[in-house]
Formats: structure tokens, C-alpha cells, sequence
């Protein structure tokens, strides 16, 4: 199973001491497949208060780097809070945690149809951004696509008929991409409704960079197609769809060969989370409540041809 912190086990008077906070407090904020967060309410104002549980020390400062460096670039996303001795991630007994200012607001699922133009013009904003920028020279290239090990994987999953599909598909996505070439950019590579807070003020801010890479900006766009149009019934929503497209393209206009490659982008996308639910509720922590979650992104998959 997954390792996930509890808020018995955060040690309140270290996470205090190494901060400089008084009057500290701790509420369970839910949410989060790889991490545990805490809302922390302290004289000093109010926090999220976050376990880095999958990650060692190397990984969690550069997470914590990178978040920085994209607040600081003007993105609307978390602000780091650096500990008293200057450091982003503090260690607390076998865990690492990071504090980070909190943001009020609300996570809306799904996202109301009405703020899909500035989830897409903020997606076109953070691929807008240098690359090369302070704290971000280290930002992986494509390691939001499967792997090598990833894709030697699947022949050996137990669901043969979706190992089939999966490679059939991929194949054939990968052969289109090869004749495709757009310029790299900072993607999120995972914007969906859970990862933008609805602030109090009426704006977006996106959260969590565990999955940012330097990658083709259609990939990223297809990601958040996957993330953040979908109707009720789990199928692409093209008008949720053109509705994030408006607002990118105020800002990164697309060209009628990007538009024809979008579709490819957006199954692209759907695969590679498909694997993912895959491999983690059958593979890595086996949870028969979640076997068969995979299945939804074959029906998303299915559904994009027939409906872009």
C-alpha cells in the first residue's frame, strides 16, 4: 500500500521551532495521490503544511525549487515558505515536509465551464515562461511520457485485453508524433480540477509540479483536455474543450497543423494516464477497489476521434 502521514505523526513542535511559528494547529486537507497536507493555522497566519511521503531529499527540494521559481516568474501557484535557516524543506523525524502560504479558495469539480478560458490561458501563460530561468535549469525533458520501462511493462499485465489496446494505441500515436516536431516548453503535465484552487477573488491558481517537464506544449494542452473536459459521462466535452482553447490561444495561438495534431495529443494523453491508474491499483499497490479504474480512459479515449 502507499505510505501516507498522519497529522498524529507530524511533530508539531519541531514544525514550529524550525519556523519560527507559534499557536500551531493542524486540519487534514484531502486530496493528494502521492502526498499528505495539512491546512496549518498559526498566530502567524494560515499554511498548508505538506509530507513529501514519496519523495527522498534530492527530489523534494527540487520540487520545492521548482515551485519557487515558477512563483517568482509570476504564476499564479504556491509560495514556498523557507524555514528559519533559510532551507525549503525541512526534515521531520523519517519525514520531509515543506510549508507553503495558503491560498483561499475552493477546489470546484469539475471545473464550472466558465473558468475553462483562464485554465487555458494560464496553461498558455506557464508555457510562455523560460525554461532557463533560475531554479528551473533542472526540469526533465518528456518525463511526463511513459517510459522505456514503462512500456516493457505492459505485456505483462494480467488484463491481456487492455495490454493489447494500450500498445495498439501507443504504437500507433507514437508513429504519428515522429513526423511532428514543435519547440519544448515547460508543461504542467497534469492540470486537472484538483490541481486549481478557485481563489476568493475570482482567479486560478495551479498547483503541483511533481509531474512539470520540458515537453511539446500539445501534449501538455492534451492533458489538460483529459483533465478538464470531460462531460458527466466521462467522454471528451467538446465544448469544455473549445472553451479552454479560447483562452490558450489569446495567448499562444495555434496553427491550423497543431489544431489537426490536438486530437492525436489529446488520446496521447489518455493513454498515458490509463497506464498509470493501471499500473498503480494492479501493479504497485494492488487496491481492488480501484482494478478497474483504468477502464474510464479507454472509454475517454475512444470518444476523442469521434468527437473532435
Amino acid at each position: 500500500m502507499a505510505h501516507y502521514t498522519t497529522a498524529d505523526q507530524i511533530d508539531l513542535s519541531s514544525v514550529a521551532d524550525g519556523y519560527g511559528l507559534t499557536g500551531v494547529s493542524l486540519t487534514v486537507l484531502s486530496g493528494g495521490a502521492a502526498n499528505s497536507s495539512f491546512r496549518l493555522a498559526c498566530d502567524q497566519g494560515e499554511y498548508v503544511l505538506t509530507s513529501l511521503d514519496n519523495h527522498d531529499e534530492d527530489t523534494a527540494n527540487t520540487l520545492a525549487r521548482h515551485t519557487r521559481a515558477l512563483h517568482r516568474l509570476g504564476l499564479p501557484t504556491s509560495e514556498i515558505v523557507p524555514a528559519r535557516d533559510g532551507s525549503l524543506i525541512v526534515p521531520s523525524d523519517d519525514r520531509l515536509l515543506v510549508l507553503k502560504r495558503w491560498i483561499a479558495g475552493t477546489v470546484e469539480q469539475p471545473l464550472p465551464l466558465a473558468l475553462l478560458p483562464e485554465a487555458g490561458s494560464l496553461l498558455a501563460r506557464l508555457h510562455e515562461l523560460p525554461s532557463d530561468a533560475e531554479g528551473l535549469d533542472d526540469v526533465p525533458i518528456g518525463s511526463r511520457r511513459l517510459s522505456a520501462e514503462h512500456l516493457a511493462s505492459v505485456p505483462g499485465f494480467a488484463d491481456h485485453e487492455f495490454a493489447r489496446w494500450l500498445t495498439s494505441r501507443l504504437d500507433r500515436v507514437r508513429g504519428a508524433e515522429a513526423d511532428s516536431h514543435r519547440a519544448p516548453c515547460l508543461i504542467h503535465g497534469d492540470l486537472f480540477d484538483d490541481n486549481v484552487i478557485v481563489r476568493d477573488d475570482g482567479g486560478l491558481s495551479v498547483l503541483d509540479w511533481e509531474t512539470v517537464s520540458l515537453d511539446d506544449p500539445l501534449l501538455d494542452l492534451g492533458m489538460a483536455a483529459v483533465g478538464l473536459a470531460q462531460d458527466e459521462a466521462g467522454l471528451l466535452d467538446t465544448g469544455r474543450l473549445h472553451a479552454l482553447l479560447e483562452g490558450y490561444e489569446k495567448i499562444r495561438p495555434l496553427t491550423t497543423v497543431d489544431r489537426s495534431i490536438l486530437p492525436l495529443e489529446i488520446e496521447h494523453a489518455a493513454l498515458i494516464i490509463a497506464f498509470h491508474r493501471y499500473h498503480r491499483h494492479n501493479v504497485r499497490f494492488p487496491n481492488p477497489e480501484r482494478a478497474t479504474y483504468h477502464r474510464a480512459m479507454v472509454r475517454f479515449t475512444e470518444s476523442v476521434a469521434a468527437r473532435v
